[in-house]
């Protein structure tokens, strides 16, 4: 390793600072679905009024399969895709992810499903401003476990797959909107994630760019196997995947 690697693995593994552990991948029965929610639901108090922003969203997504959740902003479905992201609390209802219940999770296996089964991209790319495109790929999968050589090697293929081959060392401050976009594509698939939960992820891009970014997503996502939620107000970009559900006044249509 030259220098130049190795001040690299320094500041991965100060990011990382030793307190992950490796953990076995899980896997998904044929057949059985990757994601099943039963009457999930959230409401939020504000002063004398209760506010019902799920009620009862009953949803099934079978392993490969690619769903669109659409709905207007402020329908909610950020809200969903926390619940499903086990990102917050607060939810009634039943949540299974790859099999788990999540009601029977404490904070420890929360964290091990999101870390194990699930990838996240989101409408602002959330990169790491002092790692370039493929340190960022590459450091879920050291908190993943696995082997740095591994690691790298993956997410070149990732990036390059992604038309980013060129542009590996580059910090995000160096990259287009479209081209951040594209490494969080990466990073959340680095880890093959039995789902993918995307909360509207070209919508900080000019139309020309999203419907670029998009196409490499959902042909990306098919290729590794994933199955994904989709959360979108555009009802072109939800026709290109494989099922819509509408998400109004709480409930799934």
């Amino acid at each position: 390793m030259n220098s130049g690697e190795d001040a690299i693995g320094r500041r991965i593994g100060a990011a990382i600072g030793g307190g992950f552990a490796a953990t076995d991948d899980g896997g998904v029965s044929t057949g059985s679905p990757v994601l099943q929610t039963r009457g999930l639901a959230r409401s939020f108090t504000q002063g004398s009024e209760t506010i019902h922003v799920l009620r009862g969203v009953d949803l099934s997504i079978a392993p490969g399969e690619i769903v669109a959740l659409l709905g207007p902003s402020g329908s909610g479905k950020s809200t969903m895709l926390q619940a499903i992201g086990l990102l917050e609390g607060g939810f009634e209802g039943s949540i299974r992810i790859a099999g788990e219940e999540a009601a029977r999770l404490d904070a420890r296996g929360r964290t091990a499903v999101r870390r194990d089964q699930l990838g996240f991209v989101y409408q602002f790319h959330h990169l790491l401003a002092d790692f370039n495109a493929i340190e960022n790929v590459i450091l879920p999968q050291l908190v993943h476990g696995a082997e740095r050589p591994a690691a790298e090697a993956r997410a070149t293929t990732l990036l390059t797959v992604l038309g980013l081959g060129h542009r590996l060392t580059h910090r995000p401050s160096q990259l287009s909107g479209g081209e951040q976009q594209r490494v969080a594509v990466a990073r959340a698939l680095a880890n093959r994630p039995a789902l993918i939960l995307a909360d509207e992820p070209t919508g900080n891009l000019d139309e020309h760019t999203a419907d670029v970014v998009l196409a490499e997503f959902l042909r990306l996502v098919r290729e590794e196997g994933s199955a994904a939620l989709v959360a979108t107000h555009n009802e072109r970009l939800a026709k290109r995947m494989d099922r819509i559900v509408r998400l109004h006044e709480g409930q799934l249509q």
